[in-house]
């Protein structure tokens, strides 16, 4: 057994989505490992980590001085290298056994738009926190095979994945990135302007975790028959005391106009910069959506009304990126070895 086969019988493959809100991890034979909030607790003077994940989301904003609850990502990139360091290493070791047989390949999705700074930032995180070998790919490219597209063929897909820091919007063919555009717009910016909304009209201050409540729950891009309402928590912001509200879908609709309207422009733009031939053929297969933003209620529906494309939402929208990490290596394979058949037949 050569040492390449020996490395491949024997290590994990692992793709990773290292989202502003979570992290997913996906290992080759095991599917989706890990689905947790990209939060680390860590304690004030000497930065030792006190809670990863799910138990550190319930410290944000909560926690007493001596312990900071930090998102060490923004914007779909590192904000804290340490953090985002130790973060890892603890998704990976508990999910990887203690003594690794033979240390992993790591594939991790970042957006497109992110600097090369910003990219080797990435990589060192992943080869800190035990990788033998590192694949940097953008999102999109992630999603397509996430949501099982097929991405070799010589035909216009186009994706949309929305994230919680940024958007992408990217036209494959070929196994390639013919257009592609990102902006720093995703899920947080919607809750965002929930949490201005709120405050400008009703002078109450909400919370994050409030605003992605009410976002999830009654939230939509498009108007519906049945008005939703939803009572809300806050701090008054004139008299500083706790206060109730009641708050309907149509208000949390007006609410989200703004950032929903960026990201629509963001798709017409990528579709006016789309070679023709392969306009066709995405007017003919509809965009793709993937992400956690594109589950927002009719979103999907806004985008193919003011596009006059049909739209698919990925049946794992939430789990593409990770999951098409996770089989990038099995894809390049698969692709090498139908190359080589059409080479040596030609």
């Amino acid at each position: 057994m050569g040492l390449g086969k020996f490395f491949e019988t024997f290590s994990s493959d692992i793709g990773i989505d290292l989202g502003t809100c979570n992290t997913l991890i996906y290992i080759r034979g095991k599917g989706i490992v890990v689905s947790e909030p990209s939060v680390v607790a860590v304690e004030r003077g000497t930065r030792q980590v006190v809670a990863v994940g799910t138990e550190a989301k319930r410290m944000l904003w909560k926690t007493p001085g001596d312990i900071i609850a930090i998102r060490p990502l923004r914007d779909g990139v590192i904000a804290d290298l340490e953090s985002t360091e130790k973060m890892i290493r603890y998704f990976i070791g508990k999910v990887l056994p203690k003594r690794w047989f033979v240390k992993p390949r790591m594939v991790i999705g970042v957006p497109s738009c992110i600097t090369e700074v910003e990219r080797r930032a990435v990589e060192e995180c992943a080869y800190k926190a035990g990788a033998r070998d590192v694949k940097i790919i953008e999102e999109s490219l992630a999603a397509a095979i996430g949501a099982e597209i097929p991405i070799f063929e010589p035909a216009g897909h186009m994706v949309c994945d929305i994230g919680g820091g940024t958007t992408e919007i990217s036209v494959i063919s070929l196994g390639g990135m013919v257009v592609t555009n990102a902006i720093r717009i995703g899920g947080d910016e919607f809750d965002e302007a929930i949490i201005k909304h709120v405050r400008s009209v009703h002078n109450l201050i909400i919370g994050e975790q409030t605003a992605e409540k009410l976002k999830m729950e009654i939230g939509n891009a498009t108007p519906e028959k049945k008005i939703e309402k939803m009572e809300i928590k806050g701090t008054d912001a004139i008299t500083g005391l706790p206060r109730r509200l009641e708050i309907d879908s149509v208000e949390v609709r007006e609410a989200l106009q703004e950032p929903i309207s960026v990201v629509i422009e963001e798709v017409k733009r990528t579709l006016g910069q789309t070679p023709p031939e392969l306009a066709a053929d995405i007017v003919e297969r509809g965009i793709v959506m993937t992400g956690g933003g594109s589950l927002l209620k009719g979103l999907p529906k806004l985008v193919a009304k003011e596009t006059g494309v049909p739209v698919i939402l990925a049946e794992d929208a939430l789990l593409s990126v990770a999951l098409g990490a996770g089989k990038y290596y099995e894809h390049a394979k698969d692709q090498s070895n139908s190359r080589n058949i059409y080479n040596s037949i030609g």
